[in-house]
Formats: C-alpha cells, structure tokens, sequence
C-alpha cells in the first residue's frame, strides 16, 4: 500500500536511525495506532498532522496493517522517495489563506504576501493579520450568543462542507508535492541513500 509519512529535516526516523531510500525497515512489537509501529497516512494531507518536519517520504507499506481514521500502523515501510517539501509547504499555507481571503476584510501588505510569497513581507504582513483578526474576533464574540440556535442541522452542514474542503486540499497539496517530487534532485540534495 502506498502512503506518506514526513520526517525531520535531519532525515532520520522517530527512533533516531537514518532514513535510507530503498530500505525497508520492520517493527517487531504490537501495532497500535499512536503507540507502537511504523505509522504513515494515505492522504498526504492527514500525513501533515503528525510532521516532525519538512522531508515528506513516499512510503510503501506492508505485513500486518491497522487503520485508523486518518493514519495507519504497519509492520514494514519502505521509503521509495524523499523531499524536502518546505517551499511547497509555505506555498500550499498561502494558498489555503487565499481560499478564504474573502471572508474577511484582509489587509493590503497580507495579500501581498500570500500572493507573491515575499518573505520581507512577512513581517508586516504577520502583525497586519493579527490586528485585524483580533478586532473581527470580538465582533464575532457578541454574535456568539444568537449563533447558539444554529442547531444540528447547521452543524451536518458544516461537517459536509469541512470534507470537502479537506479534500480539494489535499487534491491540491498532493499535485504540488507530486509535481516537486518528480523534478530531478542533485544528489548531494537527497541524502539517506546508499551509495
């Protein structure tokens, strides 16, 4: 079965050991999800939950499988492909601020930002955001209680709506990464490799 799994920028494993492409390494305890094995996620987006780091790794995972809602435990996983995802990751973040730019009056030098990427922006951009969410924030906070009869049928909505957006992002993030992980990558950039 195919997945992903993130490591740190050090490339090594949770339990210290390098990350070698093409190896296969094993668990030999029980598998139980959070606790014990060789976790990975299906969806590359899940897999973002639990990153240590940057280095995303295309991982093929075999022997006995447990699965959870949004990760699985496995007895082997294999490396097939690593990469350094830290431009992808800051690239995909302003995307997802751009998708809901219009749900709130966004600053000129925040927009800026997400859209160029500009890292000496960043800065100004950071404080802008902050300073104009935490006024929209107490606006929001007197509206809190008439917003208590939304009720459980609002509350499927939000469920349905939630999911799919979940999943556009991972479409999204999953093409990025894919895109990056097939350019050619100079050898003394990939690392973790017999040689």
């Amino acid at each position: 079965m195919l997945a992903w799994h993130w490591i740190n920028e050090q490339r090594t494993l949770r339990d210290g050991r390098p990350m070698i492409i093409g190896e296969t390494v094993t668990h030999d305890g029980p598998l139980e999800l959070c606790e014990s094995g060789l976790h990975a996620s299906e969806r590359l987006i899940d897999a973002l939950e639990y990153a240590p780091g940057p280095i995303i790794c295309r991982v093929e995972c075999g022997g006995e499988i447990v699965r959870g809602d949004d990760k699985i435990v496995c007895r082997e996983r294999r490396v097939i492909a690593a990469y350094d995802a830290t431009a992808e990751l800051r690239a995909f973040a302003r995307r997802c601020a751009l998708d809901v730019a219009h749900l709130w009056n966004m600053p000129v030098i925040v927009r800026k930002y997400l859209e160029t990427g500009d890292e000496s922006k960043r800065a100004a951009a950071w404080d802008a955001a902050w300073d104009a969410t935490w006024g929209a924030a107490w606006d929001a906070a007197g509206d809190a209680a008439g917003d208590a009869a939304w009720g459980a049928a609002g509350a499927t909505a939000w469920d349905a709506a939630w999911d799919a957006a979940r999943q556009r992002q991972n479409d999204t993030f999953t093409g990025i990464v894919e895109v990056a992980m097939a350019k050619p990558t100079p050898p003394a950039e990939r690392g973790g490799e017999k040689g």
